[in-house]
């Protein structure tokens, strides 16, 4: 059985996520497709993800891929995840991952709504109203929930949620129908109505949005494509990984994996990774580099054993629900975190030493990323124990 080491994973990654300075692609397009999907569930993370991998891209830019072009489509999927995807793999994430976090999220808003009384066929209910916020988007036009909740009266209830418990209380029901075709590929994120930095959509029909209907594929296309994607941006990674990623079944990794002909590889922790076919040559060495990624970062969030690439530094860098926060990268491994201070500047809190040539080149990252800001922090709710720390929480 071929073996890959440690040290070629994360040289693999230098080049292929674009994180060496010398490896950046060559415009955000590129960037966004080489990652496979981008994180979105911080509006930020995507500007500062494409930041990282790309030299010169400015806000305007991935504003045109989101919002102009389109080429980059936020969508719910794996894992109940928000994410950028590229538009030519739309169709695998939502045939795929996408309807089946529609189907969980549709039992789920189903029995909540028979438990609270809202209606007694919760079934029946739940397809008037998908039938009627499909119908009220179908002009084309962009509206925000509550604007929805507003003009169509079968999302217009609300669902009593932890009845008697302090945290309990009334949710409005559009945003749950809304996560459900959103899900399926029926309605889509649109412009946001706030700053870049700011997770505020409205709402359009995705085939308006597109400007052309969604291909649908079956199922198990949709995971064959997505499998061999993620194989080309994350590879080797073992059959855990894939399942945790996608939030798929081991039967549908294993059919993916098959279809694709990937094939198995030793690790250096013992484990077994899959790879594609053609992709067991060693990646060159390259000279001394550093990085600082963003809360969500794709690179971070791409492995559900992520030892070979954090080390100990895996709890520090994390929340406690598993969501990685901003890191500081020097050579391929992390050195600590970073947060922005009132008026964009960046500091960097470091978890170990490094030498004093990584920290001018951090600094000068950080630099960067606080002038690509102008004035103005980007704020994750995603603060890790380490940028916890860093801002005295």
């Amino acid at each position: 059985m071929p073996h890959i080491s440690d040290a070629e994973r994360l040289r693999r990654i230098r080049v292929r996520h674009g994180l060496d300075p010398a490896a950046r692609h060559a415009d955000p397009d590129l960037a966004a497709s080489a990652m496979t999907v981008l994180h979105a569930t911080d509006s930020g993370t995507v500007h500062l993800a494409l930041l990282a991998r790309v030299g010169d891209v400015t806000v305007a830019q991935i504003d045109d891929m989101l919002h102009t072009r389109r080429s980059l489509v936020r969508q719910l999927a794996m894992r109940r995840t928000l994410f950028a995807v590229p538009r030519e793999l739309l169709p695998a994430v939502v045939g795929s991952a996408g309807i089946r976090v529609a189907d969980v999220q549709r039992k789920a808003l189903i029995k909540d709504v028979e438990r609270c009384e809202l209606a007694r066929d919760g079934s029946g209910w739940l397809r008037q109203a998908e039938a009627a916020v499909r119908d009220f988007l179908a002009d084309g036009r962009q509206h925000t929930a509550t604007e929805v909740r507003a003009a169509v009266p079968e999302v217009a209830g609300v669902l009593q949620m932890a009845p008697g418990k302090p945290y309990g209380g009334d949710a409005p029901v559009a945003p749950r129908v809304l996560t459900v075709l959103s899900a399926a590929g029926d309605v889509v994120r649109a412009r946001q109505t706030h700053h870049w930095r700011l997770n505020k959509p409205t709402w359009a029909s995705m085939d308006s949005w597109l400007g052309a209907p969604l291909e649908r594929i079956d199922q198990s296309t949709g995971y064959a494509i997505l499998v061999e994607r993620w194989l080309r941006t994350f590879g080797p990674g073992t059959e855990d990984d894939i399942v945790w990623w996608l939030g798929a079944t081991k039967a549908a990794v294993r059919r993916a994996l098959a279809d694709a002909a990937a094939v198995q590889v030793s690790l250096d922790d013992g484990s077994i990774g899959w790879v594609l076919p053609d992709d067991l040559e060693q990646t060159p060495e390259g000279d001394s580099w550093v990085a600082l990624l963003p809360p969500l970062d794709p690179t971070v969030m791409g492995w559900k054993r992520r030892g070979f690439l954090l080390g100990e530094w895996e709890e520090p860098l994390f929340d406690g629900r598993g969501n990685a926060g901003s890191t500081a990268w020097v050579d391929g491994r992390p050195v600590g975190c970073w947060v922005q201070e009132p008026d964009a500047s960046v500091r960097i809190s470091y978890l170990r030493d490094v030498s004093a040539s990584a920290r001018r080149a951090l600094e000068a990252e950080g630099e960067r990323i606080a002038a690509w800001c102008e004035g103005v922090p980007v704020n994750s709710i995603w603060v890790s124990h380490a940028m916890r720390a860093a801002l005295g929480r």
